[in-house]
């Protein structure tokens, strides 16, 4: 338990800066704002080129690791539409409930990856990275549809959005280069490797800044069924399909990690974009976040 603390400690430190950061206003105006977009088109990016572009991709079982990870996500996705009625949210706020129980938060599983394994732990996550961004930005914005909050013209916006996804390029480019044989030649890895190694640090203190405190006195039914969902049984399947399919210790880790992350902070400006119920995704992230903080090294611990 104390490696793994040690492991994941810092990575809670830098959001709680953040948090503080975000809470005293420094610095202020669009600082933070413009820092966000530069993570997230940039710098995480070119973390994932690197890793995808570097690594020994044929050491890590993809295809056991698509069907836990994929596989639990594409069950928890039927399941939760068939529990709309119960759960008794109108349509924006079952959208929220819907991203909040799917998405995951990158940055805290990348840098976990890497902290609790190294380099292998970081291929693995790009590779889960590489898997998971894709189908769950289809689904959600295909819950959007389904749920009737999404316009014809916010649509196809969303459809061109998700097709410009940094992220889902930056994955096909890794792998392009990799399968290739090209990698990342001369000077090009050393660059893109600095710019990735600032991404983990700065994207987990822009996550503290987008938590929002005043949100959890929003506690209802779709609040808690949505954090049950995401920090307790997303991960117990994972475990159990982790384990039955007999995946090596340092992927039975990692995706382990991806299934017990808390949501997206990306999910909140989705939700003010498409129609969901922004307030209930702000009190979902920051409620996962906070929780994440002790149910993740809880889970990791049961693997030992």
């Amino acid at each position: 338990m104390a490696e793994i603390a040690g492991a994941l400690g810092p990575l809670f430190l830098l959001i709680l800066l953040g948090a503080g950061l975000g809470r005293l206003r420094q610095p202020d105006g669009e600082f933070w704002a413009q820092l966000e977009r530069l993570i997230y088109f940039l710098l995480f990016p070119a973390m994932l080129v690197a890793t995808l572009a570097t690594a020994d991709v044929g050491q890590v079982p993809v295809i056991r690791v698509a069907i836990a990870l994929l596989g639990a996500m594409g069950l928890f996705a039927i399941l939760l539409w068939r529990a709309r009625r119960w759960l008794g949210l109108e349509a924006a706020a079952f959208t929220s409930a819907f991203q909040g129980s799917l998405r995951f938060n990158t940055y805290v599983g990348v840098a976990g990856a890497a902290a609790l394994h190294g380099a292998p732990g970081a291929t693995v996550a790009a590779v889960a990275v590489a898997l998971m961004v894709p189908v769950v930005n289809v689904l959600c914005v295909a819950s959007f549809v389904a749920a009737g909050t999404l316009g014809r013209g916010s649509l196809g916006k969303s459809l061109a959005a998700l097709a410009r996804n940094p992220l889902i390029l930056a994955c096909l480019a890794g792998i392009g280069l990799n399968l290739g044989g090209i990698g990342l030649p001369g000077w090009s890895e050393a660059t893109v490797e600095l710019l990735g190694r600032a991404a983990l640090p700065l994207g987990l203190v822009a996550v503290g800044v987008a938590l929002r405190p005043a949100a959890l006195v929003r506690l209802d039914r779709g609040v808690w069924a949505t954090h049950l969902v995401k920090l307790g049984l997303m991960p117990a399947l994972v475990l159990g399909l982790a384990l039955a399919l007999g995946l090596d210790p340092v992927s039975r880790d990692v995706v382990l990690l991806f299934a017990a992350l808390p949501t997206a902070t990306s999910a909140y400006i989705l939700a003010r974009q498409l129609g969901g119920d922004a307030e209930m995704m702000a009190a979902l992230i920051t409620g996962q976040t906070l929780l994440a903080m002790v149910t993740l090294p809880l889970w990791l611990r049961l693997v030992g």
